[in-house]
């Protein structure tokens, strides 16, 4: 049993660790609420002064806000749509017994382990370019015109990419939540005589809601931030422009700090708006 010394030599111990943290986090998140508040243009001129709420009043009324934050939440959405549904079906898959198991499932999580940006320059010039691209050859070959992705269909071509990336996290982690399925639930109803969708959706699928809500909530936190895939393929073009996206154009494009650490406030209002929302609907489900 840690006795009251042991437990104070735990905590300053850590307490470094959680300095740093701290300071890691809180140190920028200061300086965006500050800046937020003054106009500050590094290239004409510096710090201005104070506008008060002018910044937020300017990035919210703008005619690209809502726009952009319509596309976050599209690709969040469809994303996850994508990703858990192929990803309880991939899982499944790999559960099953097979020749070179191992290896299948390495190479079906590798994609994991591709930078996004890397990854989006594959997608776009050795997929989708309309050209010389797999798919422009596809199209070829069956008597079709090529496609020209990035920009007839922008959006499902970076939900395509993206959800390409993040399907092998959450096919691991719904791999886990199969793997622990008791099978002998499977083999009662089985004999039974309850048909393989019932088994699935009233014994896998329950089992399974525990895993796809962490997948939806870790997914939807790193997905509001998106940006490479888009700055790599369409430049913000075409109906692309998220809000990350938005607030990247307003700070380097426009030289506007103050404008978008504004930006940034709100995005931060918004990942914790939809997290929130998350917990209360899906989260239910970590405490089954």
């Amino acid at each position: 049993m840690a006795t009251k010394a042991s437990r104070s030599a735990a905590r300053l111990m850590m307490a470094p660790a959680v300095v740093l943290l701290l300071g890691w986090m809180l140190v920028p998140l200061t300086m965006t609420l500050w800046f937020s508040f003054r106009k500050y243009l590094p290239l004409r001129g510096g710090d201005l002064g104070s506008v008060g709420f002018d910044n937020y009043v300017r990035f919210v009324t703008s005619s690209a806000f809502w726009p952009a934050v319509q596309t976050t939440l599209i690709i969040v959405a469809g994303v996850l749509a994508i990703t858990v549904v192929f990803g309880v079906l991939l899982a499944l898959l790999l559960d099953q017994p097979m020749w070179g198991q191992g290896i299948v499932r390495i190479l079906v999580i590798a994609p994991f382990f591709v930078m996004p940006t890397v990854s989006a320059l594959v997608w776009k010039n050795m997929f989708m370019d309309p050209v010389n691209g797999l798919f422009a050859h596809l199209w070829k070959f069956f008597g079709a015109e090529p496609v020209s992705w990035l920009s007839d269909a922008s959006l499902p071509s970076i939900v395509m990419i993206v959800s390409w990336q993040w399907l092998p996290f959450a096919t691991l982690i719904l791999l886990t939540a199969v793997q622990s399925l008791d099978s002998e639930q499977l083999e009662a109803a089985e004999m039974d005589g309850a048909p393989p969708l019932m088994r699935f959706w009233f014994i896998t699928m329950p089992h399974l809601s525990r895993a796809v809500t962490i997948v939806i909530l870790i997914q939807t936190i790193f997905l509001l931030s998106i940006f490479a895939e888009i700055f790599v393929t369409t430049g913000g073009a075409f109906g692309t422009r998220t809000l990350t996206y938005l607030i990247f154009q307003r700070v380097l494009e426009s030289q506007n700090v103050g404008l978008g650490s504004a930006g940034g406030v709100y995005a931060i209002i918004l990942a914790n708006i939809i997290a929130i929302f998350l917990m209360r609907i899906v989260g239910k489900n970590l405490d089954a």
